[in-house]
């Protein structure tokens, strides 16, 4: 008798179960739901594939400013010769200006 309840039980389930389902999908707005579900999937999945590009830029971006880092640091001391000649023109005007 007890197994007969459990199955009764469990029919019972079973029945509001598939009701319940039958019920959705015959609802009006599943179609809309499962529009805008599909929509998110393809929006997420052009997203990812923008994100995995801008892992190659950081890349690029590291590279370039490691480069730019040895470039400044060679540069430092051409950077320091034209101070030099700054100074050197600079002395040369007021020179010339206090003779007139």
């Amino acid at each position: 008798m007890a197994q007969r309840g459990q199955k009764d039980l469990l029919a019972r389930l079973a029945d509001a179960g598939e009701e319940a389902l039958s019920r959705l999908a015959s609802s009006p707005g599943l179609e809309r739901v499962t529009g805008v579900i599909s929509n998110l999937k393809e929006q997420v999945d052009a997203l990812a594939s923008r994100v995995r590009g801008l892992e190659s830029l950081e890349k690029r971006v590291a590279e370039l400013e490691r480069k730019v880092e040895r470039l400044s640091k060679s540069s430092g001391s051409s950077s320091r010769k034209t101070a030099t000649t700054r100074k050197t023109s600079s002395s040369r005007k007021t020179a010339s200006r206090k003779k007139t």
